[in-house]
């Protein structure tokens, strides 16, 4: 499985030869300018919320890709009447795709569309795919809920938002590592703009000091599990 970082909450996941991409926000991000979208393969859209800094390129990267988009009942219905393919899904619930398991998992946040129609629940995804297990928690609280994840399953990898005001912070970021038993951490949601600016040298510090490590890619960058 690798996992590249687009910027903000955007992610390229790679599941043998499938392509996912996850909340893709790019053309509005001036750090990912580096990123040209019409480069990027798409086999699914997963999608964890409404808001505009997740759905920006969604529609583009599809119409070109013919990608699958994969979100609450809400925001796939909204995609599917403009004609694009969908999978809906809601809380608790779990598909076998091609490339793996999908669960969609509890979120503390709130989801809609920029012009303010409603965008159901939001969500995260833990995914199962080649033998690795990973938590994608969209953009939420710190939430007890995160405690279920390691009652099903044991994780590779968590990716957390870290950049606070919106979502969690670097603390709470530790808590929930705790929550879901898994000591290796990419973040996300943080520098895209001034409410989320973050110190790296001490959010690593912070999880270091914890026995935890706690990953801040370059846009464009890439791990493998």
């Amino acid at each position: 499985m690798k996992i590249t970082f687009y910027g903000h909450a955007s992610l390229g996941i790679k599941v043998n030869d499938v392509h996912i991409l996850v909340d893709p926000f790019i053309t509005g991000n001036e750090n990912a300018s580096s990123i040209d979208i019409d480069a990027l393969k798409a086999d699914y859209i997963l999608v964890t919320h409404a808001h505009q800094d997740h759905i920006l390129d969604v529609e583009a990267i599809a119409k070109r890709t013919n990608a699958v988009i994969v979100s609450n009942y809400e925001i796939a219905n909204h995609f599917e009447s403009k004609g694009f393919e969908t999978h809906p899904m809601n809380h608790g619930g779990s598909w076998d795709f091609e490339f793996g398991n999908v669960k969609y998992v509890n979120a503390i946040h709130t989801s809609s569309f920029p012009d303010g129609s409603y965008g159901g629940q939001p969500g995260g995804f833990v995914i199962e795919g080649e033998h690795k297990n990973i938590y994608i928690a969209g953009d939420t609280a710190l939430t007890m809920d995160m405690k279920l994840i390691p009652l099903q399953i044991k994780l590779d990898l968590a990716i957390l938002p870290i950049g606070d005001n919106f979502t969690m912070g670097i603390d709470d970021a530790i808590l929930a590592s705790d929550f879901v038993e898994c000591d290796k951490v990419l973040g996300y949601h943080y520098d895209t703009f001034g409410y989320i600016e973050i110190d790296h040298e001490e959010a690593k510090r912070k999880f270091f000091d914890k026995d935890k490590d706690l990953m801040l890619l370059e846009i464009g960058e890439s791990i493998e599990l």
